[in-house]
């Protein structure tokens, strides 16, 4: 089946489609919802391609398979930013590469605020330019300008590398930018970090953001979560933990506890956390990773909304730019942030 042109790498932000195994107990296959558009039914019926259970066993081949997916993703990025009036500029903020996404038609109340965007792709994929489809769909739908981190990644930058460099990033942006204006966001990994990012700032004395979203998040490193069962084989983009997923989490977090909640933010203290929006949907591998983080923040008070997609397994509301979802999607993401930044 042809997919969609405006698909964009699927691997960079933790989401790849994925082959049956035979490591899982039996292959399992459903029908294609009906209750979706068109477009994500695409996605939802696609034949997976096998890269989910890709294993490297060196640094060098890590590096090799990172870089073999960043050149697939960065190729329709052109066309993408131009079709959504987006242009970007390379920055540096905080010691700290960035990209700087911009709408043409910026709107004059988002003129003075700005959303921190951390990709996804655990921990090791996503470098440079090539995990900013996210970052520009939010831009050229939300309106908003939008600031990307390139953080560094494993396995040659292990933890706390990534949520240093993003803290980073938003120790400077404070400098320029008050709090209640900033607001910070991001999938997968990325999802996973904008929660950590609160707890550091929190535990670092600093001003919180006024708001936060984190679709699909990583919110536990470890195999904990019933979806992570119950959605094996089902998700066609993540699949498995015992893909390369899990041994992400452990390149990643090298000899640190999977449950540090700097690793697993599902762990930490989410008391006064700035009003939250998670996203995931019914196939999705971390489905309990999103709904056990929005459980623990109505518990700690925390204003916290959840949407759920119909049929979608990992991350898949931003990987085709027209369809219905996506546009629902990173509306909602504006709107939320409408209401909560000064």
């Amino acid at each position: 089946m042809r997919l969609n042109k405006w698909i964009m790498p699927v691997a960079l932000l933790g989401a790849l489609l994925v082959a049956p195994s035979a490591a899982l107990a039996a292959p399992r296959s459903f029908p294609t919802p009906q209750t979706v558009s068109p477009q994500l039914q695409q996605l939802i019926g696609a034949e997976p391609a096998p890269y989910w259970d890709i294993h490297p066993q060196s640094a060098a081949e890590w590096k090799d398979w990172v870089s073999s997916m960043a050149e697939r993703a960065v190729q329709g990025l052109p066309s993408l930013r131009e079709k959504l009036g987006v242009s970007v500029s390379p920055g540096n903020i905080g010691g700290v590469p960035v990209f700087i996404f911009t709408p043409k038609d910026l709107p004059e109340a988002n003129r003075d605020r700005v959303l921190l965007n951390l990709h996804g792709g655990g921990y090791v994929l996503g470098p440079g330019e090539a995990g900013t489809q996210e970052a520009v769909l939010m831009a050229g739908i939300g309106k908003y300008r939008v600031i990307y981190v390139d953080y560094r990644l494993a396995p040659d930058f292990p933890y706390p590398a990534a949520i240093d460099d993003a803290m980073s990033v938003y120790r400077e942006l404070l400098e320029t930018t008050p709090a209640d204006k900033i607001g910070v966001f991001g999938t997968s990994t990325g999802g996973g970090m904008t929660l950590i990012l609160a707890l550091r700032a929190g535990a670092e004395g600093l001003p919180l953001p006024a708001a936060l979203a984190a679709g699909t998040p990583w919110t536990d490193l470890t195999k904990t979560g019933d979806s992570y069962f119950t959605n094996e084989g089902v998700d066609n983009v993540l699949v498995s933990y015992e893909g390369w997923l899990g041994d992400a989490a452990r390149v990643y977090a090298g000899e640190h506890d999977l449950k540090d909640p700097m690793l697993s933010p599902v762990y930490g203290d989410v008391s006064g956390f700035p009003p939250t929006l998670l996203t995931s949907g019914t196939r999705d591998l971390f489905l309990s990773n999103t709904v056990r983080m929005h459980l623990k923040l109505r518990e700690a008070g925390v204003p916290a909304d959840l949407i759920v997609f119909e049929g979608m397994s990992h991350a898949q509301y931003h990987m085709l730019g027209d369809a219905p979802e996506t546009q629902f999607h990173f509306q909602e993401l504006a709107r939320f942030f409408n209401r909560w930044l000064k």
